[in-house]
């Protein structure tokens, strides 16, 4: 089996001849091929390079279109700075002002950020396409309503103006679908979604205001014909319930997370990916110590699963360690 093949067969639960592998790679993946994470974030071309390089050297099985989660904003009117070793900074267009008719309308044709990442998806069909899965990547409601108002008061909105709060991630839910649809028209087969900030509230923020709109934007990928990936960082143990009913195909789980909780949680279909610790698991590891512990996290999750660590491969993790995590598990 191929990489795509491996990981179509995963997410449809068919046999497969080995769980699939897909580490989070960006600054790793930029430094692989003497690059850095500023020409990575603004460059497709750079992106894709680093990608296809990654999953030739370690065995990866999907190459990813993540960035950063910025590319929504500069379409609602953020400004974008970009750093040489480090993730972009943007403004956020309604840090200032509860205005909704301040916002632009972000254009995947026409917002730059935007249309480089539909770039680097299309690149990817017209390299690698049939050969590994393609991940697209968006940002989810609550995660681009924070970058739109500021993580703080976009915490403070879900406290105090919760109906404010709701019509910006509608507005943002919008651009997602668009975005997605955008990407999955390039050629990805899977989107993911990205919602870290979902882990910092409670659950009944997350049932009442999050759950709902992340649920919306889940069912319009796949209705599109594609597969649905969430990436929520940290701790999501008290949200679990509300993930559960989601409906995605794959689920990202942190490292502080119990991964058998989140099977019991989510049941047998969901493929769940992870969840080695990024920084004392796989930097600061050994590639025995890393392999030990993939087989325990198969073990753990119990199938259908896929190789990957809690969140992003740091940088300056040895090459070694990163070959441990891709090590097949059989």
């Amino acid at each position: 089996m191929n990489g795509f093949e491996r990981y179509r067969a995963t997410v449809l639960g068919e046999a497969a001849d080995f769980p699939p592998r897909v580490p989070i790679l960006m600054q790793f993946a930029a430094e692989h091929i003497g690059s850095n994470y500023g020409a990575f974030a603004s460059d497709h071309r750079v992106l894709v390079e680093a990608n296809v390089a990654c999953a030739e050297r370690f065995g990866m099985d999907q190459v990813s279109a993540i960035s950063d989660p910025y590319r929504e904003t500069e379409g609602f009117g953020g400004v974008t700075t970009y750093v040489k070793d480090g993730v972009p900074r943007c403004t956020h267009p309604l840090e200032e002002s509860a205005d909704l008719s301040l916002l632009k309308r972000p254009d995947p044709d026409a917002s730059p950020r935007m249309r480089d990442r539909v770039d680097a998806v299309r690149l990817f069909k017209e390299r690698v396409g049939g050969k590994y899965s393609i991940l697209g990547w968006i940002e989810g409601p609550a995660a681009e309503a924070a970058d739109v108002r500021g993580v703080q008061n976009f915490l403070m909105d879900t406290m105090e103006e919760p109906d404010f709060a709701c019509a910006l991630m509608d507005r943002c839910v919008d651009a997602g679908v668009d975005f997605a649809r955008a990407q999955i028209e390039a050629g990805a087969d899977t989107i993911g979604i990205g919602d870290a900030i979902a882990s910092q509230l409670s659950p009944s923020v997350y049932a009442e205001l999050i759950q709902p709109r992340e649920k919306k934007l889940v069912k319009a990928i796949q209705s599109m014909g594609a597969w649905v990936k969430l990436h929520i960082c940290g701790n999501i143990t008290h949200l679990l319930p509300g993930i559960a009913g989601l409906g995605v195909n794959v689920l990202d789980v942190d490292h502080m997370v119990d991964l058998r909780a989140v099977r019991a949680a989510v049941g047998p279909k969901v493929v769940l990916t992870g969840n080695i610790d990024p920084a004392a698991g796989v930097l600061r590891g050994s590639p025995d110590s890393i392999r030990e512990k993939m087989r325990q996290c198969l073990g753990e999750a119990g199938a259908p699963y896929m190789a990957n660590a809690g969140c992003e491969i740091p940088a300056g993790t040895p090459e070694a360690n990163l070959l441990a995590v891709c090590d097949p598990i059989r």
